[in-house]
């Protein structure tokens, strides 16, 4: 069993950056894909960014390319999603996945281990 809890979310104006992150209890984290999906109200959850085991292999959405960046400490048991130049169209709660499904891994279906939830909110 994996339990990750996410931190890290907050109010931002637009162009601003947050960085959040993503701890993981256990001691097979290295194990793991790593992801992050996000939910806006009345939206149905999506696909952000995904990183490999190792990570030496990172997805993103579109949507998102070029302005956020995850990475992850294998060491520290961490994930994290650097967003930059942020718009109102990213408010959601962003949430930390873990997997073992590499041919599914930009899809919530390749995740069994899910965060609560942190908010991101980008006033315009």
């Amino acid at each position: 069993q994996v339990q990750l809890v996410e931190s890290g979310g907050g109010l931002v104006q637009a162009g601003g950056s947050l960085r959040l992150s993503c701890a993981a209890s256990g001691r097979t984290f290295s194990s793991y894909n790593m992801g992050w999906f996000r939910q806006a109200p009345g939206k149905e959850r999506e696909f952000v960014a995904a990183i490999s085991r190792s990570g030496g292999n990172t997805y993103y959405a579109d949507s998102v390319k070029g302005r956020f960046t995850i990475s992850r400490d294998n060491a520290k048991n961490t994930v994290a999603l650097q967003m930059n130049s942020l718009k109102p169209e990213d408010t959601a709660v962003y949430y930390c996945a873990a997997g073992r499904n590499m041919l599914l891994v930009t899809r919530s279906g390749g995740y069994d281990w899910w965060g609560q939830g942190t908010q991101v909110t980008v006033s315009s």
